[in-house]
C-alpha cells in the first residue's frame, strides 16, 4: 500500500450494517407474507388439532 491509497476500516461500515438489517428485514416479511398465502384448509386443520389437544391437555390437568 502506498501513501496515496486510503486505509480500508477493519470494521464493516455502517451503511453495510443497514443493509444486512434491511435484508433481516426484508426475508422476515417475505415469510410474513408467503405463510399467509396457505390454503385455508390447512390453517383450519391445524387450528381443530390444536383445539383437541388443548382440550385433551384440559382434561388430563383436571383429572389429576
Amino acid at each position: 500500500m502506498t501513501t496515496s491509497e486510503p486505509a480500508r476500516p477493519a470494521v464493516p461500515q455502517a451503511r453495510e450494517v443497514r443493509a444486512s438489517v434491511l435484508a433481516a428485514f426484508q426475508l422476515v416479511e417475505d415469510a410474513r407474507y408467503l405463510g399467509e398465502r396457505r390454503p385455508a384448509r390447512n390453517s383450519n386443520r391445524r387450528r381443530a388439532e390444536r383445539t383437541v389437544a388443548d382440550r385433551k391437555l384440559a382434561r388430563d390437568l383436571r383429572a389429576s
